[in-house]
């Protein structure tokens, strides 16, 4: 089931529960897992889309070896906050993912993610190379935490 509000979202998952985050991109989808406490979000993988049946099939594989309990999606809205053609490509997979998967599904504005992932990265003083094939996992990761650090105000708040 898709929750466009975090807050309902919040009010389906189980207490200890690990979440998946993605960036989905039009080549590409950063993975990036929690741990069951909620509270530190870990990159992973980055998926090379292909088609939806052999990437959902690994998101699925993820999903079932880690024990995930819900899932996060970054929505790349515009910086005025509108939602663009990028924004309706990411809520048609998520329909496409709630079809293949119970779990709950929620987004979180990703705007700037990538530009901090990159940042983080450029700090760490990593190449050029391993930046472009790390980015997208480390973007997912800052989409995660950002939705774990508000799971976790709306639970202690």
């Amino acid at each position: 089931m898709i929750h466009d509000e975090i807050t309902e979202f919040a009010s389906v998952l189980p207490p200890m529960s690990a979440l998946m985050g993605l960036d989905f991109g039009e080549k590409t989808i950063g993975v990036a897992v929690s741990d069951r406490m909620g509270g530190i979000a870990t990159p992973l993988e980055t998926v090379r889309r292909k088609k939806f049946t052999l990437d959902s099939g690994r998101l699925l594989e993820i999903i079932a070896g880690r024990d995930i309990n819900g899932i996060i999606l970054g929505l790349p809205r515009n910086m005025d906050g509108s939602e663009g053609p990028r924004c309706q490509s990411t809520r048609a997979f998520a329909r496409n993912l709630s079809r293949v998967t119970e779990l709950p599904i929620s987004f979180w504005d990703e705007r700037l993610s990538t530009v901090a992932a990159e940042r983080a990265l450029l700090e760490a003083d990593t190449s050029r190379k391993r930046r472009s094939e790390v980015i997208d996992h480390v973007a997912a990761s800052y989409i995660l935490q950002g939705a774990l650090d508000r799971l976790r105000h709306l639970k202690n708040g």
